[in-house]
């Protein structure tokens, strides 16, 4: 596995400076809005690691020493932590008091580098979107790294200088008293807040932030299938990193807007039609607008109201497959109405033909349930 200058590609002398030079120019190489890849969003991840530990003089120590990637105290064969028995138990109770290991030596600045926060959206599209699938554009208002200083939050021109209230260390000591006596704590450095640097110039663009609030294009796809309420996330589509840190995340809510012909049961999709009675009662044949474009149906002969008629495969994708529900026709026959007297002749003619009479009723047997079926036969 490479080191961690190696994944920077800096010496193992190289200075502060060039590993933060060598940081900046692999991260906009890998940053997620430029290489998508996941190859690359793993890289980006070795990379920032690299840097947070190369970044901190005593991570750094500790790593050169050690080998530990996280730059830990704890990695040091047979120093603190690295004893098997009890003495980390022991060594615990001490941070409590001093904020940091005997003396305070692995106590020291926090990287000023720090993740951005994620973003959250809500996106409406369409029921034919959500059935194919899309290409979407939206306008994100959120914090982006500041151009002017590339988001050190120093002007141009200028660099961070190290605090001389603590001497870069980003903590400072002060005595407390506890159960053991006097003890000298570490905090956090309250003038650079702990980053061991102080900006004496700070860019005006942002104030010294490194970030400034802005609108920007966020493009992504929409798989074909996707439910109402599903939430996708954008790694990296986020909030920008604090001086140079990695973007936060950009979650996604959808939301499938109403369609006024179609709706959606599962994997299928529904729709209803209207047909006159004679076109029930003798059969026909009509053309159904659908979301794959005009489809013939047939309607069989003796079609009653509430029917369901069935288009194979032209229904809603099912997410991350290669196939597709179905379109289910239901059929409602429309009784007319305003009938002149010749027209209302003519349908007591057929009845008459028929033989049914205009007051006969027949009851409908119902159908029996699961469960009613198998209560009867204990009975």
């Amino acid at each position: 596995m490479a080191t961690h200058y190696e994944t920077l590609g800096v010496s193992k002398d190289a200075s502060g400076e060039e590993i933060k030079k060598a940081y900046r120019k692999k991260a906009r190489q890998l940053h997620p809005d430029i290489n998508p890849s996941e190859e690359a969003a793993e890289e980006f991840k070795r990379v920032t690691l690299a840097y947070e530990v190369l970044s901190d003089n005593e991570k750094r120590r500790i790593y050169d020493m050690t080998g530990d990637e996280q730059g830990r105290a704890g990695g040091y064969p047979g120093g603190a932590g690295g004893f098997s028995g009890g003495f980390g138990g022991f060594e615990d109770i001490i941070n409590m008091f001093t904020g940091g290991g005997f003396g305070g030596g692995f106590g020291g600045q926090t990287t000023r580098e720090r993740q951005g926060n994620d973003e959250l959206i809500n996106v409406s599209i369409s029921l034919k979107d959500a059935v194919f699938g899309t290409t979407k554009t939206v306008h994100v208002r959120t914090a982006t790294t500041c151009q002017s200083c590339e988001g050190s939050g120093a002007a141009p021109g200028t660099e961070p200088v190290t605090c001389s209230t603590c001497a870069g260390h980003g903590v400072v000591q002060r005595q407390v008293r506890s159960i053991l006596g006097n003890i000298v704590q570490q905090v956090p450095c309250p003038d650079c807040r702990g980053e061991g640097v102080r900006i004496e110039t700070p860019c005006p663009e942002c104030q010294g932030a490194g970030r400034v609030r802005s609108e920007r294009e966020q493009t992504f796809d929409i798989p074909a299938g996707v439910h109402d309420g599903a939430r996708m996330r954008i790694r990296g589509g986020g909030e920008a990193g604090i001086h140079g840190g990695p973007n936060g995340d950009l979650l996604i809510d959808l939301h499938i807007k109403h369609d006024d012909h179609f709706e959606r049961e599962g994997d299928n999709l529904t729709t209803r039609v209207e047909i006159s009675m004679p076109a029930a009662a003798l059969g026909t044949e009509i053309t159904l607008e659908t979301f794959d474009g005009p489809q013939q149906l047939v309607i069989p002969a003796g079609t009653q109201a509430g029917d369901v008629l069935t288009l194979k495969g032209l229904g809603a994708s099912v997410l991350h497959e290669e196939r597709r529900g179905d379109l289910l026709v239901r059929v409602q026959v429309v009784t007319p109405t305003d009938l002149s007297k010749e027209q209302k002749d003519l349908l007591r003619q057929l009845a008459s033909l028929r033989g049914e009479t205009l007051t006969e009723v027949k009851h409908v047997k119902q159908k029996q349930g699961f469960f009613s079926r198998l209560k009867d036969s204990f009975q």
